[in-house]
């Protein structure tokens, strides 16, 4: 094969991975703005643990998903096992149309379990595109930037998900306000609530068709795209194993680090759109569509994401892994603490955008709000940073490592579910102190867990 080969080879299967890096979130982020559409259901009463459930079941998949995803990979190698993780998340998805026809208890079963066929899915792709990425760059800062640009395409549709599902849910209204005899906003027109008016999930189904499309499509485009598995040849069946991935110190620290960041990552502004769907009627300037604010304003965190990983691209490759994770952890902190700390009562004008009337807007949020938006930007660069770290001189281990990071992405699911109960008897803000420890052991793996000590095991 001619250099060029080699080279035009590469480059279709980073963009390849680069589509499905961008499918990840797509799928994940359905969870959370969902959860505000179940909460309101009389069943659930507006418990906050129970409306993050569906968010929990997508993440608590990877526990039982995360090895066995990491042995397909080694065994039928990349382009198969991604065939089978899209196939997967397709029938994810149409579960969770389904879950619009049952009423009560019933559809929010279908649903939870719509959740987690679609947590197997997001399992399956992360298995195969970051060290696939790693290794295409040649690991290293290289590997590391990445990461980095790909997830960039996953903080887009990472962003356009919460945005569309709350322009189309609007306001939340629940059997309460029926009941009630509340004025609600629907379609611009003031009126009193009716029973026809409560949110149902059938209204997010333009969401499911674009997702099934999506996978549809992409099973279809990638049977024709040829991938080369860039570790053939280098771990065969033959391969030894002498030792784990868990005889690396780092390597295990780093795992650790992977629960916290990613819930971390998906707590922040999943709990953000509970509160600000929740200031509907309580002051701090929402009145009306408070569903539509809560999902711009969590749109605006996954964006702030986008342009952290956009522009982290263009400078991992100068900066190491270790020192955008030391600036960017703590400044979280320090956020987070004064998110914690500021009344909802000091407001602020937030910049928003409309993704159906395709326009700018502004809303009046909690400075709180604002604050914890503003950890997209710190949250951006910090999975492949810790990934980077904690897989940097495993050699032949890489592909077991992967398929524990991905089992400890249940994290995911267990943080905001804690938080989720705090915030029941706590409050909204105070509950945060979950992510602020969880940012404290991310700046302690920079610090110190990161460093290889065990460099006299082989891995070649």
């Amino acid at each position: 094969m001619s250099n060029q080969q080699k080279v035009n080879g590469s480059i279709i299967a980073i963009v390849t991975m680069f589509f499905l890096y961008a499918m990840i979130a797509f799928v994940t982020n359905l969870a959370a703005p969902i959860g505000v559409i179940w909460k309101s259901q009389p069943e659930i009463d507006g418990n906050n643990m129970l409306g993050m459930l569906g968010n929990f079941m997508n993440f608590f998949a990877y526990l039982f998903m995360g090895i066995p995803a990491g042995k397909m990979l080694t065994k039928v190698g990349y382009k198969k096992t991604a065939l089978i993780g899209i196939a997967v998340g397709f029938f994810g998805v149409l579960t969770q149309f389904l879950s619009s026809f049952p009423t009560g208890i019933s559809g929010f079963c279908v649903y939870l379990l719509g959740a987690f066929i679609s947590g197997f899915c997001v399992c399956i792709l992360n298995t195969v595109v970051n060290p696939m990425l790693n290794l295409l760059g040649g690991g290293g800062n290289r590997g590391n930037q990445l990461n980095l640009i790909g997830g960039t395409l996953n903080s887009l549709t990472g962003t356009l998900t919460p945005m569309l599902v709350g322009a189309l849910v609007g306001q939340v209204v629940t059997m309460n306000d029926v009941i009630e005899k509340k004025q609600v906003i629907i379609n611009g027109v003031k009126r009193i609530a009716t029973e026809a008016d409560v949110t149902q999930m059938s209204q997010v189904n333009l969401v499911m068709f674009i997702a099934m499309a999506v996978f549809a499509l992409a099973f279809i485009a990638l049977i024709f795209i040829p991938i080369k598995d860039p570790e053939l040849g280098k771990v065969t069946a033959e391969t030894k194993f002498e030792h784990s991935p868990w005889s690396f110190r780092h390597c295990t620290l780093g795992v650790v680090a992977i629960f916290f960041y990613v819930g971390v990552e998906v707590g922040i502004p999943g709990a953000l759109n509970f509160y600000l769907s929740d200031l509907s009627d309580k002051g701090a300037g929402l009145i009306e569509n408070a569903a539509k604010i809560g999902g711009a304003v969590a749109a605006m965190y996954w964006l702030l994401m986008l342009c952290g990983r956009l522009v982290s691209g263009f400078i991992a490759g100068k900066i190491s892994s270790r020192q955008l994770m030391l600036g960017t952890t703590s400044v979280a902190m320090i956020l987070i603490a004064a998110a914690m700390f500021i009344p909802k009562d000091n407001i602020i004008t937030m910049p928003l955008f409309d993704i159906m009337e395709f326009k700018f807007w502004t809303a009046q949020v909690p400075i709180s709000a604002l604050l914890l938006v503003l950890c997209g930007l710190c949250t951006s660069i910090m999975w492949a940073s810790i990934f980077n770290l904690a897989t940097e001189g495993l050699g032949k281990y890489t592909a077991q490592a992967s398929g524990i990071f991905m089992m400890m992405v249940v994290g995911g699911g267990v943080l905001p579910l804690i938080q989720g109960w705090f915030s029941n008897f706590m409050g909204y803000m105070p509950s945060y102190f979950v992510y602020f420890l969880a940012v404290g052991y991310m700046f302690y793996y920079a610090l110190i867990g990161c460093k290889n000590v065990n460099k006299d095991i082989p891995v070649e």
